[in-house]
């Protein structure tokens, strides 16, 4: 299962770009997506997925 990032509540920090083990986060017209084809949802690498950790908006990233 994959993850996404709800553009309209994307404020494009950033921060979750660089968390992200399978490099599956980019930034795409102004705000950042995920590229379902690579997110884990870090499955292997950590017990959450890191970009929800530090993104600064509740709510923001969820299961696509």
């Amino acid at each position: 299962m994959a993850l996404k990032i709800v553009s309209s509540m994307c404020t494009a920090c950033s921060a979750c770009e660089a968390e992200c083990p399978n490099v599956a986060i980019r930034e795409k017209g102004g705000t950042y997506i995920i590229d379902p084809k690579k997110c884990t949802e870090c499955e292997g690498h950590f017990d959450a997925p890191q970009c929800i950790a530090v993104c600064p908006v509740p709510g923001c990233i969820k299961k696509a």
